[in-house]
């Protein structure tokens, strides 16, 4: 793949992973670990990292620079603005379901990406590291689940 960077060695965003939520309950070895299955790319301002229809292969993390995510059509009025730290498109880990938004740079941006394969090598080389990023993707998700309930009920009591 020529479009990202793969690089062992120990890179800026290593020094950052603590701050992602996803990463929180690693400790440094921990981190470098996971630093090693990350890739890296660089996007300019405007530029699509997915589209919504595309297969969903892989997780990104904001090293820095920010990113939209846009429902088809409704690139003026995004659902979201990413930025350093956040990460989107966990669902490309977990399953081969086709994106559903868009994610757009809107400014430079840099990303780590955790590609589903890779995660799965995570998994089996170093199951406890695996197992406490999982963890907390399922947090992650459970408060998004529980905010999207939260709105829905609040639209429906309005009606």
């Amino acid at each position: 793949m020529l479009w990202f960077r793969l690089d062992r060695r120990s890179t800026p965003f290593h020094h950052q992973m603590a701050q992602v939520k996803l990463f929180r309950n690693l400790v440094e070895r921990e981190l470098e670990i996971t630093a090693g299955f990350l890739h890296y790319r660089k996007f300019l301002a405007g530029e699509v990292i997915f589209d919504a229809g595309e297969p969903g292969q892989s997780l990104y993390i904001v090293i820095s620079g920010h990113v939209a995510i846009s429902l088809p059509g409704l690139h003026d009025a995004p659902l979201v603005e990413m930025q350093a730290n956040n990460f989107f498109g966990e669902l490309g880990l977990l399953d081969d379901w086709q994106r559903s938004a868009q994610a757009r740079a809107t400014a430079q941006t840099e990303v780590a990406v955790l590609f589903r394969g890779d995660f799965e090598r995570l998994m089996a080389l170093h199951a406890p590291i695996a197992a406490k990023i999982t963890l907390q993707l399922a947090h992650h998700l459970g408060q998004l689940l529980r905010q999207v309930m939260s709105q829905n009920s609040e639209q429906g009591s309005v009606q």
